[in-house]
């Protein structure tokens, strides 16, 4: 691991835990060793209030390389999510997420959050990554709202 994005991801750590926002969780996993991963966080975003979203917590994994910052990290919900800009394989598709369009080295693990939080209900109709949810999404918002809904109920927040 190179000695830049460790120092960064050590610092996004301890940033994280003297101020994070509420519900939102993010910590580097454990090796089997019992130390830390810091290239690969789990990290939990809560839906927001008054939306199909809200009251469930979606959880995520970032996979940083030994090229972060200067290259974006990889999000990916796991379980996959029903949602226009998440592929199958559960990757978010989103701009501050991408080197070749908005990734930028000061963007911090806690922007990333708020920004995949505000992509879940405001999805990018000119990047979908998932035909079924984008198709229903522009053709028939009920049905997407209620797909949502029950998909908050499986993933049951605080």
């Amino acid at each position: 691991m190179s000695g830049i994005s460790r120092s960064r991801l050590m610092e996004e750590r301890k940033q994280w835990r003297k101020d994070h926002p509420y519900g939102f969780y993010a910590r580097p996993q454990k090796k089997e060793d019992d130390s830390l991963d810091l290239m690969r966080w789990e990290c939990g975003i809560p839906g927001k209030t008054d939306t199909p979203w809200e009251n469930g917590l979606y959880k995520c994994v970032l996979l940083f390389t030994d090229d972060y910052p200067v290259a974006p990290p990889k999000c990916q919900f796991t379980p996959a999510l029903f949602h226009p800009n998440v592929f199958p394989s559960g990757t978010v598709c989103l701009s501050i997420l991408n080197a070749e369009k908005d990734w930028k080295p000061s963007i911090t693990v806690k922007q990333i959050l708020l920004g995949i939080q505000s992509l879940l209900n405001e999805p990018n109709n000119s990047d979908p990554a998932q035909t079924e949810a984008y198709q229903m999404f522009r053709n028939n918002m009920r049905a997407y709202e209620e797909k949502v809904r029950e998909q908050a109920k499986l993933f049951p927040g605080l």
